[in-house]
């Protein structure tokens, strides 16, 4: 099991979480746009959250500011956030507006909340994982959609909180972080995302 669970931190990276989000507000949400508005959508979403940052990614690399993309040491950790914060604040105020894309806007607001929460919590020498941050917010987000739309989505939501343990165990497994840094990156996503919900549930 312990050779096993390494592959779900990188299944499951945050690097993935805005696409899979984006697939699931398509996939759950009440709203109907038409085939091309959808490609644009995910064109966008890939190419801010995901093209973007792995370009940075190796450029950053290539000048020795950062070693491996699950960023374990400290100081390596603030420029990608900082970058994150950027995209983040692009995409929701140019692109993922709250006019079209009510519900995909809040999630990617509660993502801009618990990167900030992430990044000022490094001044206090806490490194909150990043990886649940991510799989929590996406957990919760689910959860806001079946509200939202009233739809069944016991299963998934319960698929992914057995993803929350192992991802959870596959950072302790390769020695990430402390189980009190994972519990501090699980508020870090559960927390912005619930209290969003006063907003579009």
């Amino acid at each position: 099991m312990k050779k096993i669970f390494p592959f779900f931190s990188y299944l499951f990276h945050p690097i993935f979480i805005p696409v899979l989000g984006t697939f699931f507000y398509v996939l759950l949400d009440k709203h109907y746009f038409t085939l091309p508005q959808y490609l644009i959508l995910f064109l966008q979403i890939i190419i801010i959250t995901f093209l973007l940052p792995i370009t940075f990614f190796y450029l950053l690399r290539t000048f020795g500011k950062i070693e491996s993309v699950m960023l374990s040491d400290i100081s390596q950790r603030k420029i990608p956030l900082l970058l994150q914060l950027l995209l983040f604040g692009v995409l929701i105020e140019k692109s993922i507006t709250i006019d079209r894309f009510p519900c995909l806007y809040f999630f990617f607001l509660g993502g801009l909340f618990s990167t900030i929460f992430a990044f000022l919590l490094l001044y206090a020498q806490i490194k909150a994982s990043i990886h649940m941050i991510g799989i929590s917010s996406l957990t919760v987000f689910i959860i806001g959609l079946g509200i939202h739309n009233q739809v069944n989505v016991i299963e998934l939501v319960a698929f992914f909180v057995v993803i929350n343990g192992i991802v959870a165990s596959s950072r302790l497994v390769m020695k990430a972080h402390s189980g009190q840094e994972l519990i501090i990156g699980f508020l870090c996503g559960v927390l912005p995302q619930s209290v969003l919900f006063y907003f579009w549930l």
